[in-house]
């Protein structure tokens, strides 16, 4: 396959993906292409993206790819997103998650000592949305379950991994 129908048929996958896609994954699906010319084809789209000024891009999250709308447009997405908006996170789901990303592995009664009270509806929400997940188990008395975030947490605020989540001192209040 040349480079060109490569970078097409790409570009298509990305559209019709629901999760980022790893460079292997599409080198799995279209026979014959190598990472190498994955990330060629993936780099030409980037860039035609930028340099045509188009409403989209392609962009690297959660350890793949997708094709987003491109960040100067979010004024109106977010007006889409308003008519479309599906129940958002409840300030304990949006502390409990916090402590989840910043402190993981974590275990529920570290949790609850942060947040001063029990956090086990808003874990089992967590998990059902799949932003967070058990990674394992502590080496502690009861052998609780430790919990961390999911792809799909990086995903949901558009990370590629967690060094891009800002620091405590960034996030303090003057």
């Amino acid at each position: 396959m040349d480079d060109e129908t490569l970078k097409h048929v790409v570009e298509a996958l990305l559209l019709a993906a629901d999760e980022p896609l790893t460079t292997r994954k599409i080198g799995s699906i279209v026979k014959g292409a190598d990472g190498h010319a994955v990330r060629r084809a993936l780099k030409s789209l980037q860039q035609e993206y930028a340099a045509a000024g188009r409403g989209i891009q392609v962009e690297e999250v959660a350890g793949g790819f997708r094709l987003l709308s491109h960040r100067d447009y979010a004024p109106y997405v977010e007006q889409l997103r308003k008519v479309e908006r599906r129940a958002r996170l409840s300030q304990a789901a949006l502390e409990t998650l916090a402590i989840v990303a910043y402190k993981q592995p974590v275990h529920r009664a570290d949790i609850e000592a942060i947040r001063g009270v029990a956090v086990d509806a808003v874990l089992h929400g967590l998990q059902d949305r799949g932003l967070i997940r058990v990674v394992g188990r502590a080496d502690v008395l009861g052998r609780p379950f430790l919990y961390g975030t999911t792809k799909r947490f990086l995903e949901s605020f558009g990370l590629k991994d967690l060094g891009e989540l800002p620091s405590v001192e960034e996030l303090q209040i003057p």
